[in-house]
């Protein structure tokens, strides 16, 4: 615990907000401690955004060399996969970063705290924020704190404590067969046979991991098709390409029981169109990614009643003032997934960063929350910004599509990157970019070209007229902006 027990910002949570929001508020002055129950750099960082992508890469190096690698004129003998090492390149990763936040907290003199956090009461006139640090528990899905091991106080504290995977009332997460997105990362041996319940980013980057390095996997997806947050012509392009890479697929379909049997399971599902038609899957693991909750369980103490909000499905998430992120408790504030979606790193970051400056009295221009971007990191990469078609259709805009296939592009070509396609969605009369979709190689790199567009109100001719180097995948952004205006080039 620290000597010093009074801080002008406590931060609980040290994920991508967290961390990054204590960091900001020290470099304006601000007497900072962070408090984390677990390991810094929060889930993202330990359990998700950096671990995941490690074998992500893996896969593609796998599906490239050793699947693909013959039209390269590369050839292999004996090729085998080590899955342990695979693993343990992951969980690496993850630790390599994770020492990165610990020497970022010492490099701006935040002091870190380990254990759990429990605000004990708000700011008022004459008293700050007060918070007991207890003993934190390892579990990874619930803690609301052991025994008191010390208190601080705070004239302001954010609290960014992220979220956790949800299962289902009848696929309770057992780690074994029935399993997490963390417990995904770190499967002691690969599974012959995967069915996945759900097929947003989480589903999909996990469905085609496993896919490409040899595990027959099935997506079940209640919506009518995958990705559905996506646009729709992204959502059927995914499917499209990635049930020719051999993931199968049962959209529009409904999963009803998921019962364990030895050491696997077997799934029932039916059409949700038809409850009567109704399949079976056998399987080793069953991967539940129907989504995430907010978590802030054992954060506030008895007397601190801090106004919750309720999603579509009665997940709890922190109330904030958006302007200010201030929660109904004077002093206290929250950012990140705890606030509800979008439920993204970068999103996290940015709140936080305006929420710690706007506590310091700084000007700050705040989120701009048309202007966020989404990735999902499979090969191909999905990304997206704004508006989908049909959202703005729905908000009455008159539209300008363009769109542009990889395929009569000539660096994709070279590289062999020629699936998928970008495709702008712009307002007439003046062209004013209002969504952009990308499916393809490097999407997630791409994507950013739209973001300041949005940001700044661009239009179609402003793409236009601003050069692309040749040859670069980026060159379709600019060939997409041409078809808003029917002058497309290359295709």
């Amino acid at each position: 615990m620290a000597s010093e027990k009074h801080f002008d910002l406590v931060v609980i949570g040290s994920g991508p907000g967290g961390y990054v929001g204590a960091i900001r508020a020290a470099q304006m002055g601000m007497k900072t401690a962070i408090i984390e129950r677990n390991k810094l750099g929060g889930v993202c960082l330990n359990w998700g955004c950096i671990p995941s992508k490690a074998l992500l890469h893996t896969a593609e190096l796998w599906s490239e060399s050793v699947t693909h690698g013959s039209k390269w004129g590369i050839g292999f003998d004996n090729v085998t996969q080590d899955w342990d090492a695979v693993i343990k390149h992951s969980r690496g990763s993850a630790d390599r970063l994770n020492k990165g936040v610990g020497f970022l907290m010492k490099k701006n003199g935040i002091t870190a705290i380990q254990g759990h956090a429990r605000i004990m009461s708000g700011r008022s006139a004459d008293s700050p924020c007060t918070i007991d640090v207890l003993e934190a528990s390892d579990n990874y899905y619930h803690d609301e704190g052991g025994a008191r091991i010390g208190s601080i106080t705070a004239t302001n504290v954010m609290v960014a404590t992220g979220a956790r995977p949800r299962d289902l009332p009848f696929a309770r997460f057992d780690h074994e067969v029935i399993i997490s997105s963390k417990d995904a990362m770190v499967l002691p041996k690969r599974p012959d046979r995967m069915v996945i319940i759900g097929s947003g980013a989480i589903g999909m980057e996990f469905a085609y991991f496993y896919n490409a390095m040899g595990t027959k996997v099935t997506v079940i997806e209640m919506v009518d098709r995958i990705l559905p947050v996506e646009d729709d012509d992204v959502s059927k392009e995914a499917k499209k390409l990635f049930t020719r890479q051999g993931i199968e697929f049962r959209t529009g379909w409904a999963t009803s029981n998921v019962e364990r049997i030895g050491n696997g399971a077997i799934v029932t599902a039916h059409s949700v169109d038809d409850a009567s038609n109704v399949e079976t899957f056998d399987c080793d693991v069953v991967l539940v990614a129907v989504g995430i909750g907010g978590r802030c369980d054992g954060v506030f103490g008895p007397g601190v009643d801090v106004a919750m909000n309720k999603d579509l499905i009665d997940i709890d998430y922190i109330g904030v003032d958006e302007p200010t992120y201030e929660t109904s408790v004077p002093g206290i504030y929250a950012i990140g997934d705890i606030i509800g979606p979008p439920a993204l790193a970068h999103v996290a970051a940015e709140e936080a960063v305006t929420c710690v400056e706007r506590i310091g009295g700084h000007h700050t221009l705040g989120v701009d929350y048309n202007a966020v971007p989404g990735c999902t990191y499979t090969n191909p990469q999905v990304a997206s910004v704004g508006m989908t078609e049909a959202a703005a259709k729905e908000a009455g805009h008159e539209l300008q599509i363009g769109r542009f296939s990889f395929a009569a592009l000539g660096k994709a070509v070279a590289v062999g990157a020629t699936d998928g396609f970008v495709k702008i969605v712009a307002s007439k009369p003046y062209g004013e970019i209002l969504g952009a979709h990308i499916i393809g190689q490097d999407a997630s790199e791409l994507i950013h070209e739209f973001c300041l567009a949005i940001r700044l109100e661009a239009t179609a001719e402003d793409i236009i007229s601003t050069m692309h180097a040749h040859p670069t995948l980026a060159e379709s952004i600019h060939e997409a902006a041409l078809g808003v205006e029917d002058r497309v080039i290359n295709s």
